[in-house]
């Protein structure tokens, strides 16, 4: 059995405003109905797989549950970093907890942020690449590449590719090229694209971590063995865990190990690095439309509404990108759609919210957002799932009036506890402790007025909680 692991803990910026710090592109339905987590947990699922691992920061704990719930897979050990340090120390953690239930596990380690349409195809690829690696090879996967792509690093491989996916020798690893070096690279013939896909046993990466990267091995082994269990969620201890030097797995080991395979993957395959990419995967005759969109006219264009009701049009566009989301919208040439960084990185300095902030604020009983902001008042649509509850809480500073519009509520207030049904509402008066729990088989929506004299999320006293939030 392989055990996948699934490394979701980046904050991606390049496909802003859609993904951002508090939601990051893994959790968007950027390709069809599912997230690109779901996706790369189901293409990972199924026979000669174990359940999958994830590595993960705290912020996303329980998205990653819920997601998986909702695509009926049950994960393995979810490990929470206390801090994002790249892919090396994320690797190892995931190396390390399987080594102690059985060194001879095979890894697959793959981001959950990548598109790849054919899972039987490279599920094929993975069983083509698993005896090299139970013979001790640490086996990578390159893309066949079709253009001269300059946002992906490269794998040169010691001869051309021979059309079939059997390891070869990996020669070495290239760092992003200029457009002229990636333009020789593709006419060369002997470069992948690097997927950032490993295939390993516990015992053989261990090894390498222990030769090239031993301080980090020390680190992280005591993040393991001070780890706390936390609802089923397993917290690797914070003090060890910062000791790690924030590096990737190709710096910290790869480019240094002699026992290294690659195996060529033929199918289609994108790390959506930006909104070019979505473009590609998603294009039909020319143009991409996702939600309320119109083109007239339009070549090259990508258009997309994240927002139901709100129309977007283009007339007459060639090679734009255009994104709407409730409290942003992105224009840029398709050809500069990798500058996107820059633009979240103005926005971060004039401590505009949308740099970071998703309008929908996720949170383990379901999600919330702001539909109208104003002095002393503010309304939001709550959801809540099925059998979820909020915290027992308090607040100092503002008051609130709910109204159930979809199910029914079971609201605690002080002494009081009542069901509230659609069109059916519930005062909540300063300082009153109270709760809020769904407890029928469908989503729970109700519109939530705060009024008050500060109306931040920080103004919460919480006296009970089911996922042991401070």
């Amino acid at each position: 059995m392989i055990t996948p692991v699934l490394l979701c803990g980046g904050s991606g910026t390049r496909l802003w405003p859609l993904s951002r710090k508090s939601y990051p592109k893994q959790f968007s339905p950027l390709i069809g109905d599912q997230s690109l987590f779901q996706a790369s947990a189901a293409r990972l699922a199924g026979e000669g797989y174990s359940a999958p691992m994830v590595v993960t920061a705290d912020a996303f704990r329980f998205i990653v549950t819920e997601q998986l719930g909702s695509a009926g897979i049950t994960p393995g050990a979810v490990l929470i970093e206390p801090a994002g340090r790249d892919t090396a120390p994320a690797v190892l953690a995931a190396a390390l907890f399987v080594y102690g239930q059985d060194p001879d596990a095979m890894l697959l380690v793959a981001p959950s942020d990548h598109v790849i349409p054919d899972a039987e195809a490279f599920n094929a690829t993975v069983a083509a690449a698993l005896p090299a690696a139970k013979a001790g090879q640490l086996v990578t996967f390159g893309i066949s590449p079709d253009r001269a792509e300059t946002g992906y690093g490269y794998l040169e491989m010691a001869a051309a590719p021979t059309g079939d996916v059997a390891p070869q020798p990996l020669k070495a690893f290239v760092e992003k090229p200029d457009a002229v070096a990636a333009a020789a690279m593709l006419a060369e013939g002997r470069y992948l694209w690097n997927a950032g896909i490993f295939l390993f046993s516990a015992a053989t990466i261990k090894a390498a971590y222990e030769k090239f990267a031993p301080d980090m091995v020390k680190a992280v082994q005591g993040a393991l063995d001070h780890a706390k269990s936390d609802i089923g969620f397993t917290r690797l201890a914070a003090t060890h865990w910062e000791q790690a030097q924030a590096i990737s797995i190709d710096y910290a080991v790869m480019e240094k190990a002699d026992n290294l395979s690659v195996v060529p993957y033929l199918g289609r395959w994108s790390d959506l690095g930006d909104w070019a990419a979505v473009w590609r995967e998603t294009e039909q005759n020319g143009v991409s439309l996702s939600g309320p969109a119109t083109a007239i006219d339009c070549t090259n264009t990508l258009l997309r509404s994240e927002v139901p009701g709100q129309a977007i049009v283009g007339i007459g566009l060639d090679d734009i990108v255009a994104i709407a989301m409730p409290d942003a919208v992105l224009i840029s040439h398709k050809g500069r759609t990798q500058e996107v960084k820059q633009a979240v990185a103005a926005l971060k300095s004039q401590k505009a919210p949308q740099a970071e902030s998703f309008p929908k604020d996720h949170r383990p009983w379901g999600w919330f957002e702001s539909l109208v902001v104003g002095d002393r008042f503010q309304v939001k649509r709550i959801v809540v799932h099925p059998g979820a509850a909020l915290s027992l809480q308090s607040h100092h500073h503002r008051s609130e009036h709910w109204i159930v519009v979809q199910g029914t509520a079971k609201v605690t207030v002080d002494e009081d506890v009542k069901l509230v049904s659609e069109n059916q509402s519930v005062y909540i008066p300063l300082g009153a402790v109270h709760r809020m729990e769904n407890p029928g088989k469908l989503p729970m929506v109700l519109i939530e007025v705060q009024t008050g004299s500060y109306l931040g999320e920080d103004d919460i006293i919480r006296y009970e909680d089911v996922y042991a939030r401070d």
